[in-house]
């Protein structure tokens, strides 16, 4: 009943191949497997915007090696220039930020000082409010309300 699966391999990409197996009589299917083609084994696999462009070196005199080279010399002057540009404008941002931190701290002394004086002139003021009232007697009480049920 257990019938050996039949093996066929086709060469892949890159130097792999896969097994492709037929189903067993049971009607299970094995998974199929990578192995490597070669006999040295197996290596990266190498994605395909990589394989084609260095297939063979460019003479350095060719039209073409100078209009890349030219490109690539612009685009490194231009990344060079938005660095730059971005060092000052971070550094300027920084120089603001520190103006701004030193108003705000001197506002915050102000602000304490002038909370100070007004905290001890409501403290002065209360102590003057406690020290003019009278307590009230009893008696003035007593005789206001035997005179109010008259």
């Amino acid at each position: 009943m257990s019938k050996i699966a039949q093996q066929n391999s086709t060469p892949g990409v890159n130097g792999i191949s896969v097994i492709h197996t037929q189903p067993h009589a049971s009607g299970l299917q094995q998974v199929p497997q990578l192995v490597p083609a070669g006999p040295g084994g197996g290596g990266k696999a190498v994605p395909p915007s990589k394989q084609s462009k260095k297939s063979s070196p460019m003479d350095r005199n060719s039209d073409e090696y100078r209009q890349r080279r030219e490109r690539n010399n612009m685009a490194v002057k231009k990344s060079r220039l938005k660095s730059k540009q971005k060092a000052q404008d971070t550094l300027q941002r920084v120089n603001q930020l520190k103006e701004e931190n030193e108003r705000l701290e001197a506002k915050i002394k102000l602000l304490t000082k002038e909370l100070s004086v007004l905290k001890d002139l409501f403290l002065e003021h209360a102590h003057n409010l406690a020290d003019n009232v009278q307590p009230i007697s009893t008696e003035t009480t007593t005789t206001n309300s035997d005179t109010a049920g008259q």
